[in-house]
């Protein structure tokens, strides 16, 4: 007799899940990467919620303009001290959806695409959260860190934290739409590309090279 059951995930989650049966290039110009962002009720990554998800997709090591995801959630709960800076209202024009079509959408967008935001552990622990309300495991992609990338660079070595502001200003990138998750999501792909290209000297560049190479404590 088998003791176990299989526990049964919806279609999206299989369909999401069989995308990493197909093997990923490791050389970066062959990769399909998606830059996103969420927008949140807060920073309790347990408690809060999305309002907001921005995705722009990277490939060819170009970003896809026409290729990109915006979803907007309904809200259970509301923070209105958080309006001053996302601008989202409880109610309003833009379209909503449910939590559990947003991370449907989103899974079946990013397929096996290598993950990139900056301090990503939020944006992944907020989406992480999300699957775990909808009884689903967590997130199976790489995630990349634009403000780990800029480490390894040595371009600046005095600290080990730099905000999106920060980088966007040392490479004059326009801060234009900053925090909405799409204009975040876009400033971050710019930022990624930039860079990518202080990094690519080595025409061997892989995802790996991008990675973490030790453990932080916390989110950030």
């Amino acid at each position: 007799m088998n003791w176990f059951k299989r526990k049964s995930y919806p279609e999206f989650w299989e369909e999401y899940k069989s995308s990493f049966q197909r093997s990923q290039a490791q050389n970066i110009e062959k990769i399909r990467f998606v830059v996103f962002d969420t927008e949140t009720t807060g920073l309790d990554t347990k408690t809060d919620r999305i309002l907001s998800i921005g995705c722009i997709a990277i490939e060819d090591l170009k970003i896809k303009v026409s290729n990109q995801l915006e979803l907007y959630l309904k809200q259970e709960k509301f923070n209105a001290d958080t309006v001053k800076i996302h601008g989202l209202l409880k109610e309003g024009k833009l379209t909503k959806v449910e939590e559990s079509e947003a991370m449907k959408l989103f899974l079946l967008y990013i397929k096996n695409a290598v993950l990139i935001a900056h301090h990503a552990a939020f944006d992944v622990a907020m989406i992480n959260t999300a699957l775990g309300r909808l009884g689903l495991p967590k997130l199976k992609n790489k995630v990349l860190d634009t403000g780990h990338i800029f480490q390894k660079t040595k371009l600046d070595t005095s600290k080990t934290h730099f905000g999106l502001d920060e980088l966007s200003n040392r490479f004059k990138i326009p801060l234009h739409d900053r925090h909405t998750a799409s204009g975040d999501a876009y400033i971050t792909a710019l930022l990624f590309l930039k860079l990518i290209s202080k990094l690519n000297k080595n025409p061997e560049l892989k995802v790996r090279d991008l990675e973490r190479t030790h453990k932080r404590i916390g989110l950030l």
